[in-house]
């Protein structure tokens, strides 16, 4: 897997760039590009498909990037949403101790206590990665970042670390505007940020990221799941015991048995993690680089009655791409506490305020996980590209006229205009047809239509296939129910 290859080719084909670039860039802050915005938003879209419209009780919502500080102090993110910070003596360069640990020991230290964390960098002689200087002692660093509202000193306020808190300080809001009945969710798409204290490994750790979550409500003495038949489906999942030993292996089987053994929590966490997994899989990632990490005890957050984070396997070791929270009825009831406004429910004549589960994406993640397993050298063919599945491909066609005379361009903008209608497609009469193919398959358009002499004695087209490159003769007529009955395979 040959990362700064892809990273090469996502900048020189729009994909993504390093923000402020012609000022030296800033990091921890990346654009996106012409192709990588539609990348974006299809994948946005196809998990608004698969996790809120394909479920009858979960409402869409979109919150304030910015917050009055009393939020944060109810949520306890002023109190607890920290990071140890170290910093070189000698460049000054500032790290996050426990990334620096596991990177050199390959032990996991989130959630170690400060002086843990200086322990183990004094014990295992861990120094500066730029100039191998001695680091200082560990502090703490809250991540949040600030900003002054109002003329003046105005007053304090911040920029959301997470999407979730705008849904529990709207939740009486929601239950009035839509009458929702317990069991429902809410789910949020959105940037979020955080003042990380090293932002590293391109699009994986941002200062500013893109989240989609859903907070799900429920009666904990009645739980229940929209599709029961899910639970069935096999997971692999690293338990808290196996993450002690040298070597740890996962443990394959059903999520409804991980419930029974009492590790995950209820049936509504197992529930999301199988969709999870089924839709990672739809974006191309293989189901043996998906696992589910049980979080030790030291690092499950404060407001957690259990943690499990779905990782995947990157060209640089697992990693967290969705993070799944049991965050019991904490929020609900710090926010009722703090705020003064009763933000419980009524269910058959009894108050209750609701436990939540919270299974929160990072797409900036789930893109790059896309890219890297989508990404194929290409030998064969003489370039690489990318085997983008046909939901989420930028570009879902692309119409190539054979040459541009003789009145193929007419005809061919012709079919670019009725397919734009439907689906995202673009028009090129520059360069061989070879050529036209292979810019094609670069940016992963799954679908080339080329017109040529015989288009316009018989209106039929050649359809090219991008995976295998099989061509097949179709009438213009069938085009748009062809190509979206081979989307939603």
């Amino acid at each position: 897997m040959n990362i700064n290859k892809i990273i090469a080719i996502a900048k020189q084909k729009g994909f993504i760039w390093q923000s402020s670039e012609i000022y030296g860039g800033l990091s921890g802050f990346y654009d996106y590009g012409p192709i990588g915005i539609l990348l974006k938003r299809k994948i946005e879209n196809w998990w608004r498909q698969f996790f809120v419209k394909s479920e009858e009780s979960i409402f869409e919502i979109e919150s304030s990037l910015i917050m009055h500080e009393k939020v944060w102090k109810a949520s306890g993110h002023l109190e607890h949403f920290i990071d140890p910070l170290t910093q070189c003596k000698k460049c000054n360069s500032f790290y996050r101790a426990d990334d620096l640990i596991e990177e050199n020991i390959g032990e996991i230290a989130e959630g170690l206590s400060v002086d843990e964390l200086d322990k183990k960098i004094k014990e295992n002689k861990i120094r500066c990665p730029k100039c191998k200087g001695d680091l200082s002692d560990v502090k703490i660093f809250n991540l949040m970042l600030s900003s002054n509202i109002g003329p003046a000193t105005g007053f304090p306020a911040y920029l959301r670390p997470e999407t979730a808190q705008g849904i529990f300080t709207n939740f009486k809001n929601i239950v009035t505007a839509t009458r929702a009945k317990l069991p429902f969710g809410v789910a949020q798409i959105g940037n979020a940020y955080r003042n990380e204290i090293s932002p590293r490994q391109w699009i994986i750790r941002l200062r500013e990221f893109r989240q989609m979550e859903i907070e799900y409500f429920f009666n904990p003495e009645n739980v229940s799941v929209p599709d029961k038949k899910l639970l069935a489906t096999e997971i692999a999942v690293l338990k808290r015991e196996e993450q002690l030993k040298k070597n740890p292996k996962v443990v394959r089987a059903p999520a409804e048995d991980f419930v029974k053994e009492g590790i995950i929590p209820n049936e509504i966490m197992a529930y999301f993690l199988v969709k999870e997994l089924l839709w990672y899989q739809s974006l191309g990632i293989p189901k043996e680089a998906i696992r589910f990490r049980h979080l030790m005890p030291d690092e499950t957050p404060h407001y957690s009655k259990g943690n499990f984070d779905m990782e995947i396997k990157f060209d640089f070791g697992w990693k967290e791409v969705v993070g799944n929270a049991y965050r019991a009825d904490f929020d609900l009831t710090c926010h009722s506490k703090n705020s003064g406004v009763d933000l419980s429910i009524i269910e058959n004549g009894k108050k209750i305020v609701p436990h939540v589960v919270e299974p929160s994406f990072g797409i900036d993640r789930a893109i790059y996980a896309t890219l890297l397993y989508c990404f194929r050298e290409g030998k064969d063919r003489g370039w690489e590209w990318f085997a983008f599945p046909p939901i989420i491909a930028p570009y879902t066609a692309a119409v190539f006229p054979l040459v541009s005379k003789d009145g193929l361009p007419e005809k061919a903008k012709e079919i670019y205009k009725m397919l734009k209608e439907e689906f995202d497609v673009y028009y090129d009469e520059s360069g061989s047809i070879g050529r036209r193919y292979a810019r094609a398959d670069q940016i992963g358009t799954p679908f080339a239509i080329t017109i040529d002499y015989q288009t316009l004695s018989d209106n039929t087209v050649t359809l090219r296939n991008r995976d295998d490159t099989s061509q097949v003769r179709i009438k213009v007529d069938d085009l748009i129910p062809t190509i979206k009955k081979m989307v939603r395979k």
